[in-house]
This record gives structure tokens, C-alpha cells and sequence, in this order.
């Protein structure tokens, strides 16, 4: 029988000693050059100690011309390396094992950070207004340049000792750019069909998987779909997912959605609402069930688990194998140890975010969370009662200041 308590053994790299991960999360505390900061290191060894099995890093950048978020990590050389050494230290020091997630925003870089943004295709995002610049059509000698760029921060990763890295292929960002024939309409070797525009995914993880030991892991986050009309859809991922049986692939995790239309964001949005439990809480576990019928990969769902019920149901009928939690370890940093021992039945309910303009809400909820991990960067405790307005302005304001530090030059 499987259960949270159960250890998963994967392909390359060490098991995890439990079933209960941390999906990423943009923690977005690093230092304004892109470097670990102190905080970061401080919230990694608060969740070192959670009882999660794994621990996946939010965004770290490949390339710091190319940024999603400001406060991403920034790895495209060894010049952090020691900074790095002890962010993966921290976390892996109660029993969890760590994972970076190494990434690419494409056109998902705002303006104040990337005046100008690359893309499969000249395509620019919907209802962003000024926020986005229109994103330059990549050469195929820059992406080949990109791919490269995969790799290296991998083989730094497994450097600094991080124990896997996972792939961002969710979420809009470019690995997904390049899968979605709404966002790529080249007529190349990268683009055209649905095998062309699967060739960049596939690319990078045969370049990732040849640039690190057979020691580390290497995992996948993929969109289920994107929600666009004439996008990427459940029957091009499934084509996805036959193929990477054979690429070493050792983590399969599942997401949806893009800037454009922010599923992966809500708490309600992509939530069906039928009676059961199971399908309440798991927004993705439908697609995973179909993901079965195709692949023998490891999966992993994250996006609604909240009670220990319908995690151990989901992995009892082996729609999954790995439970990913994100937001609630925002508020209840211990919340899978208290879930393994028996303490906690579930996850306490976060606060309602119904504003009167539904995507004020949207930022109002990730500002409120995104400041829970501040907090704790600090050493603080998360603060439950925290009001969305105020954590709309705390965002704003720390918006413009890391705007400003971005502009004022460092003296020698």
C-alpha cells in the first residue's frame, strides 16, 4: 500500500524519503544582481526541516538578460557557486532532497526587466498593455545558444550540490512558448508542426541529461495544457509525454496554464467542482490519469491537495506518485510533518482574495503569499492575518524599489 509515508525511488539520483513534495514557488529573494541572498538561504533551511521529501526551488534564471520575475536567482556561471553550495545545504539538511528548477521566461519578461524579450515567434502577450515588450523572433544560432545555456546551469547546480533540477516546460515561460502553436508559428526545424515544436523541449533535456552524472535527477514541469484557443492542448501533451520515456526523464510533474490565462495562479480557477474529495483537491489528477495510459514516468500533481485523505486516495489508486504542495507551505511551513505524524488532517483554508476586479484578486494572492516567504526570509512567522490590500501595496512597493537598486550603479 502507498502513502505519504511511503519512500519513491527514481531513475537517477537518490529516493525521496517520502511522497510529499514542495512545488516551486518564485520566492523572489535574491540579491538584485540575481545572487543567493541571505533570506533565501534562511527560508530553505526553515522548509529543510518541514518534512517534504523533495524540495523544488522556484524560478532560477539561465540567463540574466533574460528575467522573469524580479528577485529570480540568476545561474549562468560559477561566479555564486559557494552562495549556492549553501542555499542546497540548508535545505537538504533535515532529510529532504533539493531540486532547482532552471528556467527561461521568453516573452514573459517584463519590460522593466528586458526591453528585449525572445520568443519562438514575434508573438506578444495578450491584455499585458505596456508591462511587456513585443518579444524578438529567436535565430536558430540563439537557440541553440539557449539550449546550451540549460545545460551549464544544470551542471552548476549538481555542483553546488543541488540533487536535481527540474525543467520549467509549464506556465507560459519558453520551453512552453515553443510547444504552443499559438505562440510558435515559425516554419522551421523549431517550429511548423507539432514535431518540430517539440524538438526545443526535447533538446534541452537530452542536453541537461548529458551535462550532469547519473547521480542527479532530472524532472519536467509540463503544462497539461495552456487554456488558449488554438494552443497547446491535453492531446499534444500526452504526445509529449510518449516521447520522453526514452530521454531520461526522472520526474514528471503536472501544471497548466500561462500569464494569459493564470489557472496555475487561482485557487479557484481550474478547480472542478464535483462531490468527490480526490476531485476537488486536484486540480491536474484527470490529465495524470491519462498521462498512465501512455508513460510509466514518475508523476507529479500539485495544484489543490490539501488533506491527507485525498493525497493517500490519489496515490493508493496510482493516479500519482508524488504529492506536490506549494502555497500552504507558505503559511504552515511544518505542514507535511505534521501531516506523516498524524498531527494535522489538512492544511488550514488561506484567506478569501474576493476583490471587485477578479485580477486584482489574482495579485492579491500572490502578493499575500509571496510575503509569507518574505517573512520568513526574515526569520519571521508567517503572518495569517495579513489584508490583500496591504500586501498588494508591500508588492507594488517593493516593486519599485528593486526598479530603482536595478538602476543605480554599484560602486567599485
Amino acid at each position: 500500500m502507498t502513502t505519504i509515508h511511503s519512500s519513491l525511488s527514481l531513475g537517477h539520483g537518490p529516493a525521496l524519503s517520502n511522497r510529499i513534495a514542495k512545488s516551486a514557488m518564485s520566492e523572489r529573494l535574491a540579491a538584485v544582481d540575481g545572487r543567493v541572498s541571505a533570506e533565501l538561504v534562511r527560508l530553505y533551511t526553515r522548509w529543510g526541516t518541514s518534512g517534504a521529501g523533495l524540495l523544488v526551488t522556484g524560478n532560477v534564471m539561465i540567463d540574466r538578460h533574460a528575467i522573469g520575475e524580479s528577485g529570480n536567482v540568476v545561474v549562468d556561471d560559477e561566479r555564486d557557486l559557494e552562495a549556492l553550495r549553501a542555499w542546497a545545504g540548508a535545505a537538504k539538511a533535515g532529510g529532504a532532497r533539493v531540486w532547482m528548477q532552471i528556467n527561461h521566461p521568453g516573452r514573459q519578461s517584463p519590460r522593466t526587466l528586458s526591453k528585449k524579450p525572445v520568443a519562438p515567434s514575434a508573438i506578444r502577450l495578450r491584455g499585458a498593455g505596456p508591462m511587456f515588450a513585443r518579444p524578438h523572433a529567436l535565430a536558430p544560432s540563439e537557440i541553440e545558444e539557449i539550449i546550451a545555456r540549460f545545460a551549464t546551469t544544470a551542471r552548476i547546480a549538481e555542483k553546488a550540490g543541488f540533487d536535481g533540477v527540474q525543467i520549467h516546460g509549464a506556465h507560459g515561460y519558453l520551453v512552453s512558448q515553443f510547444l504552443s502553436p499559438y505562440t510558435n508559428q515559425r516554419d522551421d526545424a523549431w517550429g511548423g508542426d507539432a514535431v518540430r515544436r517539440r524538438r526545443f523541449l526535447l533538446e534541452v533535456v537530452s542536453a541537461v541529461r548529458n551535462a550532469v552524472s547519473e547521480r542527479f535527477s532530472v524532472g519536467l514541469k509540463l503544462n497539461s495544457a495552456d487554456f488558449q484557443r488554438g494552443g497547446f492542448d491535453e492531446d499534444d501533451a500526452l504526445e509529449v509525454v510518449r516521447m520522453l520515456d526514452a530521454e531520461g526523464v526522472d520526474l514528471l510533474e503536472i501544471s497548466g496554464g500561462s500569464y494569459e490565462t493564470p489557472v496555475m495562479f487561482s485557487s479557484e480557477t481550474g478547480a472542478p467542482k464535483a462531490k468527490s474529495t480526490i476531485a476537488r483537491e486536484a486540480y491536474f489528477l484527470a490529465f495524470a490519469r491519462r498521462v498512465r495510459a501512455v508513460s510509466k514516468l514518475p508523476l507529479m500533481v500539485t495544484g489543490g491537495f490539501r488533506s491527507r485523505t485525498a493525497m493517500e486516495a490519489a496515490l493508493e489508486e496510482g493516479a500519482l506518485d508524488l504529492v506536490g504542495m506549494a502555497r500552504p507551505l507558505a503559511t504552515e511551513p511544518d505542514l507535511p510533518r505534521a501531516l506523516i505524524e498524524g498531527r494535522t488532517e489538512r492544511a488550514s483554508a488561506p484567506p478569501p482574495f474576493r476583490l471587485s476586479i477578479r485580477a486584482l484578486s489574482v495579485v492579491a494572492e500572490g502578493a499575500w503569499f509571496g510575503r509569507q516567504l518574505w517573512r520568513m526570509g526574515r526569520g519571521l512567522e508567517p503572518d495569517p492575518k495579513l489584508g490583500a490590500y496591504r500586501a498588494i501595496v508591500l508588492f507594488v512597493f517593493g516593486e519599485f524599489l528593486h526598479a530603482f537598486l536595478r538602476r543605480t550603479p554599484t560602486r567599485p
